[in-house]
């Protein structure tokens, strides 16, 4: 059976009202930064992602972003799974 993945194209200019909260995931999700920056919480790291850049958070680590401006950025997230499952931790 062959590897499945989700690909939604995320247009990330929704950071600017809504933040995603904390939460996890019992699969890797990469982030892929077109444009933009953005404050990328893992774990207990902050990391500060600009286009050109990728970001891989593991398994099971709790993580949230936001956008720094000054335009909206944009990602595509790959969810590595077929389905998302989301724990919400805030």
């Amino acid at each position: 059976m062959a590897p499945t993945a989700l690909l939604p194209d995320l247009q990330l200019s929704a950071w600017r009202r809504r933040r995603p909260r904390l939460h996890t995931h019992p699969y890797a999700e990469i982030f892929i930064i077109r444009q933009g920056t953005g404050l990328f919480t893992v774990g207990d790291q902050e990391i500060e992602a600009s286009a050109g850049q990728i970001l891989i958070v593991p398994p099971n680590t709790p993580h949230k972003f936001t956008n720094l401006g000054p335009g909206p950025p944009e990602t595509t997230d790959i969810h590595e799974n077929g389905s998302f499952i989301t724990e919400w931790l805030e």
